[in-house]
């Protein structure tokens, strides 16, 4: 009888898994809902490794796919799916530590919750360490922590590192220095949306970024009909019936109200009150997710913090 060695055993153990991940590809093909719904296996990362010796680049070729097919397969938000993409992520980038977009990637759509919005970070940790020469990853690290996590200082500090990293925007100082001033609100948001834009990758990125840029136009016009609003009440001792009463009457408010950046009507939003665009029916948050922003304010609280303010 031939002598099997243990390197053979581990290797017959790597095959074993390869053609199970292959089973398991095609069956996916047909059953793209187990994804969907969260119910795709992912094994930990560590034991990934371990099976996969002397072919962990083609494994973590194969958990990418699941990972993209996650998001091409998704009819809803893919973002949505924040927890199991970062499993699939982490398996894919302790495979193939030097692979590059995947860190991005994982910036981008793990967004569902601060739970998921560190682990993306964490995620940028180890491609800026695998990466050092790449400016994007700390880009985007900086963008999410300013972005979602209201992290101000800590975002300064992420693009103050990209800043110095060739290829970075020559604007990225003057932005860390407003930050590290305690500045941030809707413009320094569009600089770093603006710059996502630019250099997406793939259509759903930037679809993504242009969405909230859209987002914040908006509420620039909400903002001023919010500061209309309360001389409108100062002046007549009572609030508005329809957001077109600020430019009517002999002595209206406004000359005209702000154009709707997708040519639809301002509005009093039934359920909150507020000022909203018909077409979103809703107000820019800096958090997308608002679960996500729940939990963040209940962690406030917590720690005997004031309510963030909305930049």
């Amino acid at each position: 009888m031939a002598h099997v060695t243990g390197t053979n055993v581990v290797r017959g153990l790597a095959f074993a898994l390869l053609a199970a991940g292959t089973v398991a590809a095609h069956a996916r093909i047909a059953t793209q809902g187990h994804a969907e719904s969260g119910e795709l296996w992912v094994p930990r990362p560590d034991l990934a490794r371990i099976a996969s010796v002397g072919f962990q680049n083609v494994v973590s070729d194969y958990y990418w796919l699941q990972a993209l097919q996650v998001v091409g397969g998704s009819t809803s938000d893919p973002s949505k799916h924040g927890s199991l993409l970062g499993r699939l992520v982490d398996v894919v980038t302790t495979l193939d530590p030097w692979v590059d977009h995947p860190y991005r990637f994982a910036a981008i759509l793990m967004t569902d919750s601060l739970e998921s919005v560190r682990k993306a970070d964490a995620l940028l940790d180890k491609g800026i360490a695998h990466h050092p020469e790449e400016w994007r990853n700390s880009y985007y690290q900086g963008f999410n922590r300013f972005f979602y996590l209201e992290e101000n200082q800590k975002a300064a500090d992420a693009l103050e590192r990209a800043s110095k990293l060739p290829g970075s925007p020559r604007y990225l100082p003057r932005l860390v220095a407003r930050l590290r001033a305690g500045a941030g609100g809707l413009d320094t948001s569009a600089t770093l949306l603006v710059e996502l834009v630019a250099n997406a990758k793939d259509p759903f990125e930037k679809a993504e970024y242009e969405k909230a840029l859209d987002d914040i136009e908006t509420e620039r016009g909400a903002r001023v009909l919010d500061a209309a609003r309360a001389e409108f009440q100062k002046r007549h001792g009572r609030d508005l019936a329809r957001v077109e009463e600020l430019v009517e009457g002999p002595n209206p408010v406004l000359r005209a109200l702000p154009p709707e950046l997708h040519g639809w009507e301002w509005v009093l939003d039934p359920a909150s009150g507020r000022i909203v665009s018909s077409w979103s029916m809703s107000r820019y948050e800096p958090l997308l997710h608002l679960a996500a922003r729940k939990e963040r304010e209940q962690l406030r609280a917590k720690a005997g913090l004031a309510p963030s303010e909305k930049p």
